[in-house]
């Protein structure tokens, strides 16, 4: 019997991760202007601005992985 750790996994495939990282890019690149525009358009991103940016892309991926992970889960 597999595990439901082992289970969640078998039911990441190439088109949810497609699918997410397509939704991270079009939020993400939302968030990170609204966030960082004007650092960005007047030359300012430092570092720490430029760690956070990252993670303006790599929420909106996680949180949309995880939902259609679970998605997927409740009609296994």
């Amino acid at each position: 019997m597999k595990s439901q750790q082992q289970n969640a996994f078998s039911l990441i495939d190439a088109h949810l991760i497609a699918k997410s990282l397509k939704i991270a890019l079009l939020v993400g690149t939302i968030l990170m202007l609204i966030n960082h525009g004007e650092a960005l358009f007047n030359n300012q991103m430092d570092i720490q601005r430029g760690i956070k940016a990252a993670l303006s892309y790599c929420v909106p991926f996680c949180v949309s992985l995880y939902s259609a992970v679970s998605s997927a889960r409740e009609y296994q």
